[in-house]
Parts: structure tokens; sequence; C-alpha cells
């Protein structure tokens, strides 16, 4: 394996920057690798019978990174991309993000190999039920709670639910986040990730003194997180001025209409592709254009140290995660471009699946107010922390984030531990 691809690995992008902060920490090395190190990981095979009658194996993983804060919570993605060390950084991501917004969850992270694009509903739901089959002694609303990723929704979601509860002989609601309604979703989760993307982006131009209706911005991915992004901080006034998905990219410099793209998204099958109002672009050179904001929400390690000394942007929030990879973090940071990282920026589906898990929990139902009132509580005091820490120790907003998340699991992991003989810190 060539050192360009170890680089890159995801994974390997969380430790540089978790090695950092544990380093400021001096957190001792038996916590340290014990923190970087998932508690599970499992690895599941099975098949099922396609429409046409023949029969398909697929390989899943679910990872659970840490519960030392509480049940660990995770997304579930289906992608031919999907591979253990992609779930493990993820897992660990969802560790951070909860403890940086002070959410009672640890992190974890699952996904099936396969393209959701080829498979009928019938199909997709014979997937979900038997990966839930599988690991049916690993779920649960006290031990792993997982929710929608990429190639997933609330279908996905409620198939996992009833065929956990159908093993247990009663309804469990709270096993899952991200349901339809009427399967005990929560108002406002559709959108969380994109809502939280854009309180967080307001803040980040509030922070450098940009105004939202002089500002403009260029969202990679037009996915749920970049679709509700766009359309968030378009109502807020800022000109988004290029957007793309896997099938083109486009650019107008005078402003995208993003309820019309929306309309015609949705129109044509869930593609932007053929948008007739706009430039048809390149994809790399979306990122390179001169805009105050720049979201990817799209895959991970969309900057890396090849594209990162061009770009223009002031501010990149991102909405996907890890989609700067850490070798690019020096060179941005001498750019001066402020960079809010993903396990802040798009902490808002997990802040949301949060509300949902205890909505269930509670048999209660929460007004749309209520919630988005809550979520942005939430996020606000997240960046004020974010960033205080940051001036504390003179470090990125990525290293501060990481600093607030590290010591709050450390701490907690070393209660939780009776017999633990390690010092949590390195004495001097």
């Amino acid at each position: 394996m060539s050192s360009e691809i170890i680089k890159h690995n995801p994974f390997q992008s969380m430790i540089d920057r978790f090695n950092i902060a544990a380093d400021i920490l001096k957190l001792d090395d038996s916590i340290k690798q014990k923190l970087q190190r998932p508690e599970k990981q499992i690895t599941v095979n099975f098949s099922i019978t396609l429409d046409n009658g023949n029969v398909q194996n697929f390989e899943g993983y679910r990872v659970i990174h840490n519960t030392a804060l509480g049940p660990s919570k995770g997304g579930i993605r289906y992608d031919t991309a999907v591979n253990l060390d992609e779930v493990k950084a993820l897992a660990a991501w969802m560790t951070w993000k909860s403890a940086v917004t002070g959410i009672p969850f640890g992190g974890a992270k699952g996904g099936i190999i396969c393209d959701p694009r080829n498979h009928s509903k019938t199909e997709l739901e014979k997937i979900t039920r038997a990966y839930t089959k599988a690991l049916s002694d690993i779920f649960g609303p006290e031990k792993d709670v997982p929710a929608p990723d990429m190639g997933t929704g609330p279908d996905e979601m409620g198939w996992l639910m009833d065929e956990f509860s159908i093993l247990h002989g009663r309804p469990i609601h709270a096993v899952v986040t991200g349901k339809h309604l009427h399967s005990g979703g929560s108002l406002g989760r559709v959108e969380a990730t994109g809502r939280g993307v854009s309180i967080i982006t307001l803040l980040a131009l509030e922070k450098l003194k940009i105004r939202p209706a002089r500002a403009t911005a260029a969202i990679q991915g037009f996915g749920n997180v970049g679709l509700h992004s766009a359309l968030f901080l378009h109502e807020k006034g800022v000109k988004i001025v290029a957007v793309s998905d896997v099938s083109e990219a486009f650019y107008n410099p005078n402003g995208i209409n993003i309820p019309e793209l929306i309309l015609y998204y949705n129109l044509n099958n869930k593609t932007i592709k053929g948008y007739p109002n706009s430039v048809a672009i390149k994809h790399e050179d979306l990122l390179l254009l001169d805009v105050d904001v720049l979201i990817p929400a799209a895959k991970e390690d969309v900057i890396t140290q090849k594209n990162a000394g061009d770009i223009k942007a002031r501010i990149i929030v991102e909405g996907a995660n890890g989609p700067v990879a850490s070798d690019a973090d020096q060179i941005l940071h001498d750019k001066n471009i402020l960079v809010v990282p993903d396990i802040l920026a798009n902490a808002g589906g997990v802040t949301v699946s949060y509300f949902e898990w205890l909505q269930n929990s509670l048999l209660e139902s929460w007004r749309i107010s209520q919630i988005n009132k809550r979520l942005e509580d939430i996020l606000e005091k997240g960046f004020e922390t974010v960033f205080r820490v940051a001036v504390k120790h003179n470090v990125t907003p990525r290293i501060a984030a990481y600093i607030i998340a590290l010591k709050k699991v450390a701490e907690t992991q070393s209660v939780k531990e009776v017999a633990l003989e390690a010092p949590l810190f390195k004495q001097n």
C-alpha cells in the first residue's frame, strides 16, 4: 500500500488530529491507546434472495468506538466503497461529535457494501432486516442506536426498528433514530444536519464580521445535508453561487435560486443534472471558487495537500465527515482560512437524533419550534466553547474541538473504570 493511500486514509486523518490534542492534554499513553481503538468491530455476512430468484451475499460492519458517555450512536451507510477503516473513522468522529456538543452518547458507525440504487425496495428491506438480525445483540436503546447515513433513510430505519421489535416481542421505538414520523420519528430530524451547518456557518460569518446578505457560498454535495444547508442559508440572505452532486456541478455568479433548484431536483429523479439556469463547471473547480464560504458536504478527503493551496474561500464549514485530509490542515491554517471542523459543524444530526431518542424513551412528542430552539442553543454553546479553547491553547478550532472531546471522554472513561491502574494524564 502506498504512503499516499495511507496519508488519505480517513482513520489516519482522525488519528493525526487526535494525537495533537492528546499531546496538548498530556494524556497518558495507555488512555491514548484505548481511546484510539474501537471497543468493538463487528463484521457480518448474510444472504438474501433477490427479486430474480438469485441468492446474493453481503458484507456489513458495525464499529462501536466508545460508550463512556452513553449508548453508542451512529449511522448506517449503504455504499460500494464502505470499508472497515472508513467505518472506524466515522465511529470515532461520532464519539468526539457527541462529546463536543454535550450529547450523552458514545460513537458508532455501520455500513453494508452495496449500491442501493441497484436494488428494489423489497431487496433493500430484506438487506436491512438481515443486517438487523445479524446485529440484534449489539443494537438496543441503552446499548447502540443506529441512524440513517449515506444511502439510507427513514424506510431503512423503520425496517430496522420493526425487525428489532419482532425479535424482542414488543415495539421498541428508541432502538433507532431517523424514522418516519408515523414510526416514532421526530419533527426536524430530516433537515437537522443541514440546519446545523447553516447555524454554524452564520456564526462563523459573524466571527469574521461578514454580513450574510453580503456573503457568497459554494456547496459541494446536494444530498440531504447540502440541500438543506443551501436552503437555510439562502433564506438568511447568503448568495449560493455554486452547487454540485455526483452528476454535475453548476456556477452562477449572480446566485442560484435554491427553492427553484430543489423543485428541479425533486422532479428530476433526485439529481441536479441538466439544471438550466447556471453554467456547468468541473467538480474539482467548485472547491477552488473565490467565495466567502465553502461547504464540502459530500465525502471524505476532497481537500488534500494537492489542492489546499488553491482554496480561496475565507471559511470552510465541514458539512461532510472528514472532507479535509489531515495533510491539508497546516496549509489552510497558513492561508488564514477558518475551518469549522466536522465534529462541530455537522453535529445537528446527532443532536436531533438525541431529541428523537429522548422523545421515544419518555413517550413524548415535541413541537418543531422547541426542537429548533434547543438545537440552536446547543450548537451556539458548542461553537463558543470551541473558539474559547482555541484561543486559550493557541490552536485551530479543529484541534480545540478535539481537546474538548478527548478531555471529556478520557475523564469519564477513568471514572467508569474502577480497576484502571494507569494515570489519566502524564505525571511531570
